[in-house]
């Protein structure tokens, strides 16, 4: 698994790595019980701090993507609780489609978007 870190993006390092892990279960890269690297190696291979892997692997741990194991580390362990996974994605869509709608985003262009998005995902070994 390659995780890297845009330096120059306003995004917060710890988000950053926490997209990158979501985007990887997503695609079938990183797989259910599988282990990420430790808090250090983390930090090490990409040359930021330790915290900040210990935060990205916190947040996860809360939206139920991994499970912290003393002796695995971070383990990727989906809890799925559909409804809440609908609300909580319903929550996320309201924001950003209300940013498309004031930059003039028009319904049939989300539509496409999201079909080519899940697509993307679907079929991501043929993509890449």
């Amino acid at each position: 698994m390659i995780l890297s870190i845009d330096f120059n993006s306003d995004e917060a390092f710890y988000i950053q790595l926490r997209n990158q892990i979501i985007i990887g279960i997503a695609t079938g890269r990183i797989r259910e019980g599988d282990s990420l690297p430790s808090v250090r190696q983390l930090a090490d291979n990409i040359s930021i701090n330790m915290h900040t892997v210990n935060k990205a692997y916190s947040v996860l741990k809360q939206e139920g993507f991994v499970k912290l194991d003393r002796r695995k580390g971070a383990v990727i362990a989906l809890e799925v609780d559909k409804q809440q996974v609908l609300e909580e994605m319903k929550e996320e869509i309201a924001v950003v489609m209300a940013k498309g709608i004031c930059k003039g985003i028009k319904r049939e262009e989300v539509h496409q978007l999201v079909d080519e998005m899940y697509e993307l995902f679907a079929n991501w070994d043929e993509t890449v």
